[in-house]
């Protein structure tokens, strides 16, 4: 188990839990006693991880789940009740990345919009509404939203603006589902997984190692973040240790957003 944080005997269910840092949130999360619930709309990579995890002696379950979908998150949410018994804690991860290349808001075409706020941004509200009610008034919501919503990010106007979305919608979800949920959002910087390398070659002008040096150079901290990290202020958030925050957005964000 994770000594710095227990979570056992509590449910979560993390969206995108299949891949990138998603997989590093299912296992961190496994790893302080949680029953992890791995949704992704990538099933195979879903049920992927809930199978290494349960090889490791872990409760888990990984589903198919489209969250820009009703019908699919209200199914994710029963089946994870109906095989828990509870739902405790939802981390709400999965993200459409900003579409390449980037494209000003008067130049992006409305589909490419609507599919961004879709999964970024109903998606969330989506998760937030079939889990919330499942929850047994001792919950944790804990949104990934992105320092797109604290800065303007030229060229992704759909990405920031939903981002935008999910931390305002963070605020009003905390004021109406407590005090038996806490509610609270994380804003990251970019985070070195394999979802940004895309970003990165373009950057780099197809020289992801140079696109990572120029990125690099934006922080503070002059690095990027590492999944760990973001999945660490998942867990206090989410924990005993952060049962006084509610409403509260943490950027996690290397000091970026300080300059």
């Amino acid at each position: 188990m994770n000594a710095r944080f227990d979570l056992a005997g509590r449910t979560v269910i993390i969206t995108g839990g299949g891949k990138g840092i998603g997989k590093v949130y299912s296992q961190e999360f496994a790893k302080a006693g949680a029953r992890v619930v791995a949704a992704d709309i990538d099933g195979a990579a879903a049920k992927s991880v809930a199978e290494a995890l349960a090889a490791q002696g872990f409760e888990t379950l990984g589903l198919a789940t489209d969250i820009a979908s009703e019908e699919s998150t209200k199914a994710m949410a029963q089946a994870a009740l109906e095989r828990f018994g509870a739902i405790d804690v939802l981390i709400n991860n999965a993200s459409l990345m900003s579409v390449l290349p980037r494209r000003s808001w008067l130049e992006i075409p409305v589909d490419e919009w609507d599919r961004v706020m879709a999964v970024n941004l109903r998606g969330t509200f989506l998760m937030i509404k079939h889990s919330a009610p499942r929850m047994d008034g001792d919950g944790a919501i804990v949104n990934i939203s992105s320092v797109a919503a604290l800065m303007a990010v030229t060229g992704a106007s759909a990405y920031t603006a939903a981002k935008g979305g999910v931390l305002s919608l963070t605020r009003v979800a905390a004021a109406e589902l407590g005090p038996g949920i806490r509610v609270n959002c994380i804003c990251p910087g970019t985070v070195h997984t394999g979802m940004p390398e895309e970003l990165f070659r373009t950057r780099g002008d197809g020289d992801v190692a140079a696109g990572v040096a120029l990125t690099e150079k934006k922080y503070l901290l002059a690095r990027l973040g590492q999944p760990e990290e973001i999945a660490s202020t998942a867990l206090f958030l989410a924990g005993p240790d952060g049962s006084f925050f509610t409403g509260a957005v943490l950027a996690a964000d290397g000091g970026v957003t300080a300059q």
